[in-house]
This record gives structure tokens, C-alpha cells and sequence, in this order.
């Protein structure tokens, strides 16, 4: 039994490793993207906002995904360590990146509403029927 491990350990070491290069690479292109993105519309400018809103819900959806990968990565090395402080480790690991998953998705879900709603006002069929987005303070 204990060679198996052994073994387990062996080939999912660089499995991990690999995947959360992989997240790395998302991220951090997801990010240099953003930031000249960002750059280039600060110097033409964004009257009403609605490509800096563009921006950020592509760049959302891109750290969901590196987020997700990362966690994949996570529940593999789960399996190979088996001691009560890894496992606490990357459960708390495991539950930051979920939080942080589940209000990225809250934001882009909130990005998408109102780019609904602006597409439905500059149409002029706006949706009456729909409350008002709550505002954070």
C-alpha cells in the first residue's frame, strides 16, 4: 500500500504543478490584457462607461475560469496529502478561491443586468418590470 502512494504522489506532483501553471498563465495574461486595455481606453476615453463595463466582465470571466483551475489543481493534491494540516491548508485554500469564484460571478452576472439595460434604453424598449440594481456603498 505504501509503494501505491508512492506512485500517486510521483505522478501527481507535476500534474498539479502543471495545472496550476496553467492558472498562472490565464491569469497573468488575462491581467496584462486588462491593464492595456485599461491604459488605451484612460487615453481615448469611455463617455458613458459601457466599454470599461466590457472590460471588466471579460476580465471577470477570466479570473472565474483561472479561479476553477486553480481548485481543480487543489482537489488533486488532496488526494496525495493525507495529513490533517495539508488537508486543513487547502481546504481553507479551497475555500477562499470559492468565495472569491462565487462573488466574481455575482459581479459579471450584476455587469451583465446592466448592460442589458442600457442596450434596452438606447433602444428604446426599456423594461419597466425589472427593480433597480442595488447600489454598493
Amino acid at each position: 500500500m505504501f509503494e501505491l502512494h508512492e506512485v500517486l504522489v510521483t505522478i501527481t506532483e507535476p500534474i498539479v504543478t502543471l495545472i496550476e501553471f496553467m492558472a498562472l498563465i490565464l491569469i497573468t495574461l488575462a491581467t496584462v490584457k486588462l491593464f492595456f486595455q485599461g491604459l488605451w481606453l484612460l487615453i481615448r476615453g469611455d463617455a458613458d462607461g459601457d466599454q470599461r463595463r466590457s472590460i471588466w466582465l471579460e476580465y471577470g470571466r477570466w479570473l472565474v475560469a483561472g479561479l476553477s483551475v486553480q481548485l481543480a489543481a487543489d482537489i488533486l493534491e488532496s488526494a496525495i496529502y493525507t495529513s490533517w494540516d495539508s488537508i486543513g491548508q487547502l481546504a481553507a485554500i479551497a475555500v477562499i478561491r470559492t468565495f472569491l469564484n462565487y462573488f466574481l460571478e455575482k459581479d459579471i452576472a450584476e455587469i451583465r443586468e446592466r448592460q442589458r439595460r442600457v442596450r434596452e434604453r438606447r433602444e428604446g424598449r426599456e423594461d419597466h418590470t425589472t427593480p433597480p440594481l442595488e447600489v454598493k456603498s
